[in-house]
């Protein structure tokens, strides 16, 4: 088996590169002056609510669509100048984009022979996403999940250096979500460069290492998962003890910002942006018994709706006003 330093001379370094990237329909402008680059070897996450242009941006960036300003780049070349593009990249964007009557081989060996990939290459491919035991029934009777695991078929076929996927864990159950979020970290860690969109903002935060963040077409965020929650959330320490009243009061008088906290229907506080240590020194200091000391990271669930509340092109109602109108 061939080591690391096999798969990274294999797979050199190709950067997407995004420049100014401006789309417009009508009078809406559905990308607007977008500028980022995803880097080879983690996984870049592009998240934004509905509406925000992340897939015209992916089908700006393999030629799909036509900017109206700006470029999208993938190996410092526009897509439709790459030679044989399956070597280069894989996307999947649609899953159910493929003809209903013709088998999952079938569908993967007209686009082998394309792009002058070997017959072989089918098959190993089905293998790998778990499909070869239907590669001869027809795409038109598969679930959403089997298409799903069909279209990572496809995005692999020519061992591209670059991968785009769009929503690629819709329809999978649980098993098949933790396989693909393995795999595309297996993919990065060989010097690939991934690029994945998803509403699962949870299932992001365990797959990603950087995140490209938008809303309505324009860049919200180009950072790290771990800086990105950190400036957009909030950080508390959850105490208990016995002696709450005077815990608020050592604390507060050390210039503390102290809240009450009653969920779990025990009655706690909230100290905000502090420390385990911190508290529990000033608690010692003043002789004070803690029942729980926590800190509470911020989510990246709760990061995201606080830097895009404002960006969200499609607003339902609250669940207060769901009630009222009950």
């Amino acid at each position: 088996m061939a080591d690391s330093r096999d798969r990274w001379f294999r797979h050199p370094f190709i950067m997407i590169e995004v420049k100014g990237l401006t789309k417009t329909f009508g009078a809406m402008k559905a990308v607007d002056n977008l500028t980022f680059t995803v880097k080879p070897g983690m996984v870049t996450g592009f998240l934004g609510p509905n509406g925000a242009g992340k897939s015209t941006t992916m089908r700006m960036i393999l030629g799909l669509d036509r900017p109206a300003a700006g470029s999208a780049l993938i190996d410092g070349k526009p897509y439709s100048e790459l030679v044989q593009p399956l070597r280069t990249v894989g996307a999947l964007l649609d899953a159910k984009w493929v003809h209903p009557n013709r088998s999952a081989r079938a569908h993967l060996q007209w686009m082998a022979a394309s792009n002058s990939l070997p017959k072989s290459r089918v098959d190993e491919v089905l293998h790998l996403v778990g499909l070869s035991e239907v590669a001869g029934k027809k795409a038109g009777g598969f679930s959403l999940g089997m298409s799903q695991r069909l279209g990572l078929a496809a995005t692999l076929l020519g061992d591209p250096k670059v991968l785009l996927f769009d929503e690629p864990v819709n329809g999978l159950d649980p098993e098949g979500i933790h396989w693909i979020r393995n795999f595309m970290q297996r993919l990065a860690a060989e010097g690939r460069t991934v690029l994945v969109s998803s509403h699962l903002l949870s299932e992001m935060a365990l797959t990603a290492e950087h995140l490209v963040v938008i809303g309505r077409g324009r860049l919200i965020a180009d950072t790290t998962v771990s800086e990105f929650v950190n400036k957009s959330s909030e950080s508390t320490v959850r105490v208990r003890s016995p002696q709450l009243d005077a815990l608020r009061s050592a604390l507060t008088s050390k210039g503390l910002t102290v809240r009450e906290d009653g969920s779990g229907g025990q009655k706690a506080l909230l100290v905000v942006d502090s420390s385990t240590e911190v508290i529990g020194a000033v608690a010692g200091s003043e002789g004070i018994v803690l029942h729980e000391l926590a800190s509470q990271r911020g989510s990246l669930e709760e990061a995201f709706m606080k830097l895009t509340g404002d960006d969200v092109q499609y607003h339902a109602e609250s669940v207060d006003e769901m009630k009222g109108s009950l």
